[in-house]
């Protein structure tokens, strides 16, 4: 079955999938197969910043999208943007259906539902 919507919530050590339905949310949570860790050394080789994300992880949230018809995609730094970096490289058939990047901190997952709620409305209502 389509879900109308989904959102992402991710950053470098999980990523959380809401699928909205006509009268609940699933939620699934998908964590990389191994985890980045910031690096505080300055003069390392990487000069301080975290590795590449590993596309493993970005695949296994493509997979839990399939089924969205839109979806948006939040986050309080880089992996959302390497996420969308990653869409935009190979994942084309995501790339018509994401309407949305936005930096939110880190919400509960009742934080994260509510704002995606008020997101697809004002979307919605816009189109």
């Amino acid at each position: 079955m389509k879900n109308h919507h989904a959102a992402v919530w991710l950053d470098h050590e999980e990523a959380r999938v809401f699928l909205f339905h006509q009268d609940d949310v699933d939620l699934v949570k998908v964590h990389p197969d191994k985890p980045h860790h910031h690096l505080h050394n300055k003069s390392d080789p990487k000069g301080g910043r975290r590795a590449s994300a590993d596309p493993h992880f970005f695949e296994g949230i493509a997979k839990h999208l399939e089924d969205a018809a839109e979806f948006v995609v939040l986050g309080p730094a880089t992996a959302k943007l390497e996420f969308v970096k990653w869409i935009h490289k190979g994942a084309h058939g995501l790339e018509p259906r994401l309407v949305g990047v936005e930096t939110v901190d880190h919400p509960t997952d009742g934080q994260i539902i509510a704002y995606a709620k008020k997101y697809f409305r004002a979307a919605d209502r816009m189109r």
